[in-house]
């Protein structure tokens, strides 16, 4: 080792990688604030037979040019639906869509004969879903 080799303090070596950490952290919160967050909008909310379940119709808004949509999505029972939420059924309407619980393992979903069909699972979580 070189005779003039000396070890960086402690807080120094802190303060030059937690600074610049923190720096960019900060950045990228003040600019998640930029972008708009989506509204999730419920239309009807169904707990399942076994309560094990929630069926919920819902729109979700993400921003002013956001199509008008119905989704359907399962949630434990009592939570909010996330706003990241995979949705098992999704069209582009903006009819209502009525749900209904036929026992703990089928499901029925009406959907309106306009509607533009983006998505149409078949099951979900175990549980069938029957389309009408």
């Amino acid at each position: 080792m070189p005779a003039n080799y000396r070890k960086m303090p402690l807080p120094v070596l802190l303060a030059l990688t937690t600074l610049p950490a923190l720096m960019i952290g900060a950045t990228l919160w003040l600019l998640a604030d930029l972008f708009p967050g989506c509204t999730i909008t419920e239309r009807q909310r169904l707990t399942s037979p076994d309560q094990q379940f929630d069926l919920v119709v819902f729109s979700r808004t993400c921003g002013e040019d956001t199509e008008d949509n119905r989704q359907a999505a399962l949630v434990p029972p009592g939570e909010s639906v996330p706003e990241d939420a995979t949705s098992f059924f999704a069209a582009a309407t903006s009819a209502d869509l009525t749900g209904a619980w036929v026992d703990k393992d089928n499901l029925t979903l009406a959907v309106p004969a306009t509607a533009d069909i983006r998505r149409e699972d078949k099951s979900v979580a175990g549980i069938t879903v029957s389309y009408r």
